[in-house]
């Protein structure tokens, strides 16, 4: 299955579900059918994906487009969502 994350301040990100719910144990989220990172929660989430990304190449390139993301939002003051 896919998740779909979704921020105004960037294109959404998809990626399969393994996946998702590895990013966002590293950020301290769980995946549900719903969740969000909020603005105040951007700088952690950013350093500890930050940190995991020094780990394999596939992680990097999964990891990515999610930092992006993360980064973007944190400059619009914008919240992550899934599952809407």
């Amino acid at each position: 299955m896919l998740v779909t994350f979704k921020s105004s301040a960037a294109p959404d990100v998809q990626m399969l579900e393994n996946h998702a719910q590895y990013l966002l144990g590293i950020v301290g989220k769980r995946l549900g059918d719903r969740g969000v990172i909020t603005h105040a929660e951007l700088p952690d989430a950013i350093a500890r994906l930050d940190h995991q990304i020094e780990m394999p190449v596939g992680l990097a390139q999964r990891a990515f487009p999610f930092l992006v993301m993360l980064r973007n939002s944190l400059k619009a003051q914008a919240d992550i969502i899934w599952g809407v």
